[in-house]
């Protein structure tokens, strides 16, 4: 299942971006507290970490520098009412935002920057999963190789096989 992190202060927007998001079918977890979203951090893998951009006792650039480093793989976005130029260079360069979202906004916006947000999280994990089964195969080719070497170097010629034009293997020595 996918998880999806919103951190806001304001509980009603907190409701309102839990309202547009039900029909998607992801789990959605909001928190109106910074420390509690961190803690979550700990329990949670979240595909998507969303957070305001202002807020009492953190801003959001912070609470996702924060993310950043317990959920390396999440997508991070920044909500925000304010959007100056230098507060998106300073997400994006610190906490590596995927995307800027400004308050109030437009459902299908929302909506399709989480979607291709999740996308590029899954793709993320994809590509994780297919290098750990390259380097698994790639362990699985040396130790064999290392045991074909073991074996040329006990009983030399062992490891080659005479063939035949129709590709069968020729036993004995038919010269």
């Amino acid at each position: 299942m996918i998880k999806i992190q919103l951190v806001d202060d304001e509980r009603n927007i907190l409701s309102a971006l839990r309202r547009l998001l039900k029909p998607e079918g992801w789990e959605v977890h909001t928190y109106d507290n910074v420390e509690e979203a961190l803690g979550s951090l700990l329990e949670h893998e979240y595909a998507v970490i969303i957070s305001d951009y202002r807020m009492p006792t953190a801003d959001g650039v912070t609470y996702l520098q924060f993310a950043k480093q317990r959920q390396p793989d999440a997508i991070r976005l920044v909500l925000s009412a304010y959007g100056d130029r230098e507060s998106m260079i300073k997400a994006i360069n610190q906490a590596e935002v995927h995307r800027y979202l400004s308050k109030p906004w437009e459902d299908h916006e929302v909506v399709s920057a989480i979607r291709s947000a999740i996308d590029l999280y899954q793709l993320k994990k994809e590509n994780q999963r297919l290098r750990q089964e390259n380097d698994r195969q790639k362990d699985m080719l040396r130790a064999r190789e290392e045991e074909l070497l073991r074996l040329e170097a006990e009983n030399p010629g062992i490891t080659r096989v005479q063939r035949d034009t129709d590709g069968s293997v020729l036993i004995g020595e038919d010269d």
